[in-house]
């Protein structure tokens, strides 16, 4: 089947009280591994690139990539989505090169101006069968381009439930990045975190059926920090999002959550082992094969945390 947009997953993920895991992909193995374990688990799936992606790999590469993963998994439903797009041109040229899905991310400026953005890209790529993501409020962290607040800046500018009825309102997005305590990158928390729980419940009881997504919420599992550290990394304060805290966001109105930081810690984690074990190894098969699948069963596991296991067919 074709690629397809959001609309199907996120109305059975919030009838049915689970999440669609979006992953980041910027290159062959990292998709192939993500697309195995979704094959074999049976899950939507979001795909998502970001504007580094695009520069590292070009979007044609990872187009013919997706499309891959696509004509070779008819029952899975795919979405191919644009991450924390920052201008309406970027959003119109995604839409234009076959994304069903894009984020505008406008967050950063002042209510007035990101209603005015997100409104621009709605209409056109509402015109174009394409849906659209919006955020309000703002997130932590640094990854990529994004760069959000300081750790104690965090709590200080979550999204504003009254405010979201009337972005989504005024705007017509069709799902809301609400900003509830996660954070960007490996480092997300000093201490053990503690999501807003009540933000996401109250915009849930504002906007009764529409979806939410939890940006920065991969959970910087320990297994790949152990490996990154006990072969040469440095990354002993790194900490994330606890998996039982996904879990409860998606079944609330949570439909989508990222991921993309533990995608790079399991693959550098494996990279790094094998290097360690066999220094002598320089065929890039021996080293990239064992880290897409390390991607695969980080993957297979957060399919499990997030609920989605099972739910291709009724997402169709």
């Amino acid at each position: 089947m074709a690629l397809v947009t959001t609309e199907k997953m996120f109305k059975m993920a919030y009838k049915n009280g689970y999440a669609i895991g979006a992953f980041n992909v910027n290159n062959m193995e990292i998709t192939q591994g993500i697309v195995s374990a979704i094959a074999e688990k049976k899950a939507p799936l979001i795909l998502q690139i970001s504007r580094g992606a695009r520069k590292y790999a070009s979007m044609s590469y990872l187009k013919a990539i997706i499309d891959v993963a696509v004509k070779e998994n008819p029952d899975i439903p795919i979405c191919m989505h644009l991450d924390h797009g920052d201008t309406f041109e970027v959003c119109k040229q995604c839409v234009d090169d076959g994304f069903t899905s894009v984020m505008i991310d406008a967050s950063h400026h002042p209510f007035e101006e990101n209603v005015k953005i997100t409104k621009q890209v709605a209409e056109y790529a509402h015109k174009h069968g394409v849906v659209v993501e919006a955020e309000l409020g703002q997130l932590g962290g640094i990854e990529e381009d994004v760069v959000g607040l300081s750790h104690d800046e965090v709590a200080n500018h979550l999204t504003d439930p009254d405010q979201a009825i009337d972005f989504v309102k005024q705007t017509g997005c069709d799902s809301l990045a609400v900003a509830c305590g996660t954070s960007h990158g490996a480092y997300k928390f000093k201490s053990e975190p503690k999501l807003a729980f009540d933000v996401i419940q109250a915009v849930a009881d504002k906007l009764p059926g529409f979806p939410l997504v939890m940006h920065g919420s991969s959970s910087v599992l320990k297994e790949f920090k152990d490996l990154i550290n006990k072969y040469g990394g440095k990354m002993p304060d790194a900490m994330g999002v606890p998996e039982s805290a996904i879990t409860k966001a998606g079944k609330m109105a949570v439909c989508k959550v990222n991921i993309d930081t533990d995608l790079r810690m399991a693959m550098t984690a494996k990279i790094r082992q094998v290097f360690a074990e066999k220094p002598g190894e320089f065929d890039p098969r021996n080293y990239l094969g064992p880290a897409r699948e390390a991607i695969k069963s980080m993957v297979l596991h957060k399919l499990d945390v997030l609920g989605c296991s099972g739910k291709a067919a009724e997402c169709l």
